[in-house]
């Protein structure tokens, strides 16, 4: 059983919910770390996510 964890200490209600949380975490890191894909310019990104929020933005006006 896990100690439970003060709300001021951890987001996590138990020692083990952080260990498997910071597991997952650590494990999704390592996993972009080893993507062999090329990386995409912060800049491309934000102007991909711009225009895809202006769009959802008039689709919505839209209706």
């Amino acid at each position: 059983m896990s100690a439970q964890l003060s709300p001021m200490v951890s987001e996590f209600e138990t020692e083990e919910q952080a260990a498997s949380y910071d597991r997952w975490f650590r494990a999704k890191v390592q996993a972009s770390l080893d993507d062999s894909r090329p990386n995409v310019p912060h800049d491309e990104v934000m102007a991909e996510m711009r225009a895809l929020i202006a769009s959802k933005r008039n689709r919505s006006d839209a209706a």
